[in-house]
């Protein structure tokens, strides 16, 4: 199948007729009116003096708008999505740091996104949406400034910039990633074969549209392929079974945390998820512990296909193979559209069973970040990207990671990997969700800590919960302080936090 190079292009083919986005509530957008929308949003920006790779910084919350925004912008110019929570501060640095040329935020949106575009003099377009005529139907209005002649509509060329997104920036200052529109393309095929996904797919959109996972998984994807979307306002754990009912969704992709939430509630809501069967969920952005994915698999009688993905990769390296193919839990997969390796310190390719650092090439990953030689130099090894995890390919060609560099643990010396504990906790029945993380230690360099939820009407101690874990590990990987929390500490994008976790604890 030849691979398509641009966003225009991979939407391009599909029945004007057929729907594209759904939203609860609110009439279907048809492939015909989604790629009316893209025409008019590129002749409005064009009005603005909006042109390819200039970058449009997005400020909206969850929901249709923003998933046909996104797509929109991206045809003609470069989508800068960002997180509606962020504080003035933030869009200071993300907006300067973008050089942004153009700021789209909802119409009647209090954000400190606006005093600071007009600080540091950006336009401000402002999102009138249009429900009555489809979900994600919109107008821009950046009033006088528009030129009000009709343009000739130029879409953007597989080499331009789609889509900018920075780095999550945990251990030093975030980095602007650069995705080529063959980049996202790319990206978007690769995850539509891997999940055979068709135009009679429907998929539920939970996950952050500010978010590699949620705008290549769960919305390019699924379009790429001539399915449709159902797009929700973000998560609700609350919401999501009456969504479920409501869409008739064929899948759903999410991260760990939200699944596991998804779990507590499956109990009280056993007729949805029998009246809607799903084909699949899918995993992604953190590791999966084995007892969510056999519970998963369980509740849903569906099968469970963890993903691996960065944004870098312009989301997904590797994948579970959906049946009859084997998948494996604890596992990532095949590698499922750029190639992947495992480098040794020198760069030299390890064989199967070695253990090193994952390793990427491929259509679908970024030539560099922006402005940045010392981490492209870091980064880069004979072409192959190096994505700061360590992981080891079983005889099967099957993925596992072992840590991420960063994250591994470093007790005197002994080496630890936060995943090896968390999935030793989750097996104890009193346990809900873990994340295991470094501790400062005077004499040790590091020390192993863990944040633990215990299940609904559950107990256990720290001392039960160490003396289980040192029935299962050697002494030096055993938690030396486990903290009891109603919730684990998460990031924007509900991904486990385990650098800074110390310092944001107070522990450190």
């Amino acid at each position: 199948m030849t691979q398509l190079k641009t966003l225009q292009s991979l939407l391009a083919d599909h029945p004007d007729t057929a729907c594209a986005i759904s939203a609860p509530g609110l009439p279907d957008m048809t492939y015909g009116g989604l790629r009316q929308q893209i025409a008019d949003t590129i002749d409005a920006l064009r009005g603005l003096g909006v042109g390819r790779n200039d970058r449009v910084a997005i400020v909206l919350p969850n929901g249709p708008e923003m998933a046909a925004a996104f797509v929109s912008v991206a045809c003609g110019a470069t989508a800068a999505p960002l997180n509606p929570a962020y504080r003035a501060d933030e869009f200071e640095f993300y907006l300067t740091d973008l050089n942004a040329k153009a700021l789209i935020i909802a119409g009647g949106m209090n954000s400190p996104a606006v005093e600071i575009a007009e600080k540091l003099m950006i336009p401000i377009i402002t999102l009138i949406s249009m429900p009555d005529q489809g979900a994600g139907r919109f107008v821009l209005d950046a009033g006088a400034r528009f030129e009000t002649e009709k343009r000739q509509i130029e879409y953007a060329q597989a080499d331009d910039v789609a889509l900018v997104l920075h780095t999550s920036g945990t251990t030093s200052r975030p980095k602007i990633v650069p995705l080529s529109q063959t980049n996202v393309s790319a990206s978007a095929q690769h995850i539509s074969k891997t999940l055979a996904l068709t135009n009679t797919d429907r998929g539920l959109v939970i996950m952050p549209l500010f978010h590699i996972h949620g705008l290549i998984a769960a919305v390019l994807a699924p379009l790429s392929a001539g399915g449709s979307i159902f797009c929700t306002p973000g998560f609700n754990a609350l919401k999501f079974f009456g969504w479920m009912q409501d869409s008739k969704p064929s899948w759903y992709t999410a991260v760990p945390t939200m699944h596991q939430t998804i779990l507590a509630r499956a109990p009280n809501n056993k007729a949805v998820i029998s009246s809607h069967p799903l084909r699949f969920i899918r995993s992604s952005s953190s590791s999966l512990p084995p007892q969510v994915l056999a519970e998963l698999e369980a509740v849903f009688v569906a099968p469970v296909i963890e993903s691996y993905g960065m944004t870098e990769a312009a989301h997904q390296m590797a994948s579970n193979p959906l049946p009859p193919a084997v998948h494996k839990p604890g596992s990532v997969g095949i590698a499922a559209g750029p190639e992947v390796v495992i480098l040794d310190d020198s760069g030299a390719i390890l064989p199967q069973g070695q253990t090193g650092e994952i390793a990427i090439r491929g259509p679908n990953v970024t030539l560099g970040y922006e402005n940045n030689p010392k981490a492209n130099g870091e980064a880069f090894t004979n072409g192959w990207f190096r994505t700061g995890d360590q992981g080891m390919f079983d005889t099967d060609g099957y993925l596992w990671l072992t840590g991420r560099l960063k994250e591994i643990i470093n007790r005197g010396g002994e080496k630890i990997s936060p995943r090896e504990v968390d999935e030793v906790l989750m097996d104890h029945p009193a346990v809900a969700q873990v994340v295991t993380f470094a501790l400062p230690h005077d004499k040790l360099g590091e020390e192993v800590g863990a944040v633990v939820v215990l299940r609904e009407g559950a107990s256990a101690s720290e001392r039960e919960l160490r003396d289980y874990v040192a029935t299962r590990l050697v002494d030096f990987k055993v938690p030396r302080k486990i903290i009891f929390m109603d919730e684990i500490p998460k990031g924007a994008t509900g991904k486990l936090q385990r650098i800074g976790l110390a310092q944001k604890l107070g522990l450190a």
